[in-house]
């Protein structure tokens, strides 16, 4: 990977700990983030056929309904699990790859999504480095997607989920104050952006037209409570489409984008 190499405990908590391919489906939050995503990559994305570079794709979530779409997709992850699972997903081809130094040529590519990178590169420099080679690969005018975790999302999560503790106060105080997320808590090493944050990391890597929005929006931590102090996971429910309907009103609002587990922002590559 040119010199660069992904943490091995991030690579080991996808490949043996946790089963990435089930969370978008098994809960109301996961249905939530997979419903939202959706609609606003499909609000942005030009008309089918292009060609999407899935880049941190893991298991093929959203390459699946992508290919369905009509879309040709190209999927890079560090993975090995990951790849096999989206090539049982879906139409699409794979590549065993990191995001800092992608091995595909320049302005070769409709649309790049990062939909996962950023969640795992601690280092401010690594992160505008993804993003820059997602500009590479990106023809001219064409368009950037990138996820990011929201700075609170560990607090909000923690408390929706009672596990907000003497324990856990440390570690949440230390994403809260800087990001960086130490890999506990049932989650591996990690970055977690703000708002502004994230928006200047795509403005510095060369990105013009610059929008944010959130996610999930300001419902989803009942979803979490009511899923960990119940036991129902909510998919397909009421409490589902009302937070997403809440997530919509709330999308664009300043004030509430931090209150969103994740953030999407959008950018155009330079127009020659």
């Amino acid at each position: 990977m040119e010199g660069h190499q992904v943490a091995p405990e991030i690579i080991d908590f996808y490949s043996s700990m946790y089963d990435e391919s089930a969370r978008l489906s098994s809960t109301g939050q996961g249905e939530l983030e997979f419903i939202r995503t959706q609609e606003l990559l499909r609000r942005h994305l030009p008309a089918p056929p292009a060609s999407v570079l899935d880049v941190g794709g893991g298991p093929g979530t959203h390459a699946r309904w992508l290919v369905a779409d009509g879309y040709d997709v190209h999927l890079v992850d560090p993975v090995e699990r990951h790849l096999r699972q989206a090539r049982a997903a879906c139409d699409c081809t794979t590549d065993l790859g990191d995001a800092r130094a992608l091995r595909t040529e320049d302005g070769s590519y409709d649309v790049v999504l990062l939909l996962g990178p950023l969640y795992h590169l601690v280092r401010r420099a690594d992160r505008v480095q993804a993003l820059r080679e997602a500009r590479r690969v990106l023809r001219p005018g064409a368009l950037m997607a990138a996820a990011a975790i929201s700075r609170h999302a560990a607090l909000i999560d923690m408390a929706a989920s009672a596990r907000l503790t003497q324990a856990s106060v440390p570690v949440v105080r230390q994403s809260l104050d800087t990001g960086y997320h130490s890999g506990e808590l049932g989650f591996t090493t990690a970055y977690f952006h703000t708002a502004d944050g994230l928006r200047a990391e795509v403005a510095e890597a060369g990105f013009t037209d610059v929008g944010l929005f959130g996610v999930e929006g300001p419902a989803w931590a009942a979803l979490r409570g009511i899923t960990v102090n119940t036991g129902a996971p909510l998919t397909g429910s009421a409490n589902v489409a009302s937070a997403v309907t809440a997530a919509r009103i709330a999308e664009s609002d300043p004030a509430l984008l931090a209150a969103s587990s994740h953030l999407i922002a959008f950018g155009r590559a330079p127009s020659v």
